[in-house]
């Protein structure tokens, strides 16, 4: 029991039972051990949500491999599902083995020249050693071959810690990939048990909000990746008529950058600028400019024709999910934010629907002004 001392002397008494304490000290013990579960699991957590977006991206081209499957087997979803993933691990197969030879012969030549460049500062002999004298830069000098030669003593040990970092990776993206195929196999079957078990007054609810918000998803998907190769089809040539190093790499990195809304293509501008500035600084220079303008025409042509239909948001409103998907998750924060937030609109507006703060009339009409205006988003 508590008592409340009102300013004119009158007392005011809550009385709180016994069993309502328990129920609000269970019920913050519970949050605190959520919290710390989440944070214990964080990272599994995120690759299954990754693995969750991914399936239901993946989702339509596997039904439409199981669809042109000849004989009896037209339409097995576990062999389209296999077939695609075929697709993918011979694509990224493919990359790998094409990128990581060439960064690991570099890198071998980088440790074995590292000795005799250690040893021409320190001997301050040849162009090297006149212009240490000439500009008296011989402490600095010391001290870097120092460092150096210090962090060549621990190669070995960075090499392990870099051999590790590598390893989680692959088994990150081995566990999405298993987690992927087994969400598209087993999918359906789920959504149809949980659609039995929904109540009555909420069924037509959640069939159409999950129906539009796939949809907003699928299109989300469908255009980012047209965009992404459309990117790297026509930034190409020019990687190839400058005569950069590794170009099929960069072109890969320009169709990843790709699929990153809005902020993608600088960072792929940034990556294959610098690229093309080790090679010579009018090569990073040309490459610059030429995605500079390739941007500006994604931004005014291609993007309002591939994307009008897809997110149905406005471009402020990707915009607020996208600061808030990066500053939450990184990249594939910002990856995922747009298609979220699209889906938690639809939620809020069927809702809305629902229990007659808005009609179907005006629902219908904020869904095609949405559809029109989202075209320009950059």
């Amino acid at each position: 029991m508590f008592r409340l001392k009102k300013s004119d002397n009158k007392t005011i008494e809550v009385d709180i039972s016994t069993q309502t304490f328990i129920k609000i000290a269970v019920l913050v013990v519970a949050m605190l051990l959520l919290v710390v579960i989440f944070r214990k699991t964080s990272h599994a957590l995120l690759l299954i949500f990754v693995s969750f977006f991914l399936a239901l991206a993946l989702n339509a081209p596997v039904h439409a491999i199981s669809k042109i499957i000849p004989g009896k087997l037209k339409g097995n979803r576990s062999l389209a599902t296999t077939i695609s993933f075929l697709i993918v691990v011979i694509i990224l197969g493919g990359f790998i083995a094409y990128v990581i030879p060439p960064v690991v012969h570099q890198t071998e030549s980088f440790i074995s020249a590292a000795p005799r460049l250690i040893s021409d500062f320190n001997n301050q002999t040849g162009a090297i050693g006149h212009l240490i004298r000439h500009y008296h830069l011989s402490s600095q000098v010391n001290q870097i071959s120092k460092q150096l030669s210090n962090r060549l003593h621990n190669v070995g040990g960075v090499a392990f810690s870099a051999i590790a970092d590598i390893g989680k990776s692959v088994f990150a993206i081995v566990t999405v990939l298993v987690l992927t195929f087994m969400m598209l196999i087993e999918g359906p079957g789920w959504l149809r048990k949980a659609q039995k078990r929904i109540p009555n007054q909420y069924h037509d609810l959640t069939v159409n909000a999950s129906n539009d918000m796939y949809k907003v998803i699928k299109g989300y998907v469908n255009g980012q990746v047209l965009l992404a190769f459309l990117a790297a089809v026509l930034i190409s040539p020019m990687v190839f008529i400058l005569h950069f190093s590794y170009p099929v790499a960069l072109i890969v990195v320009i169709f990843i950058c790709g699929l990153i809304p809005m902020v993608g293509h600088t960072i792929g501008a940034i990556i294959v600028t610098t690229v093309g500035l080790f090679h010579s600084f009018s090569a990073g220079l040309i490459i610059l400019i030429y995605y500079i303008l390739y941007q500006q025409f994604e931004n005014y042509v291609l993007q309002p024709k591939i994307q009008a239909n897809s997110t149905k948001m406005s471009p402020l409103l990707v915009f607020i999910s996208l600061v808030i998907g990066i500053d939450f998750g990184g990249l594939l924060g910002g990856l995922v934010a747009i298609p979220l937030m699209g889906c938690l609109r639809i939620l809020i507006l069927e809702l809305f629907k629902m229990y007659g703060l808005i009609t179907k009339k005006e629902f219908k009409e904020a869904v095609e002004v949405t559809e029109s205006t989202s075209g320009n988003n950059n």
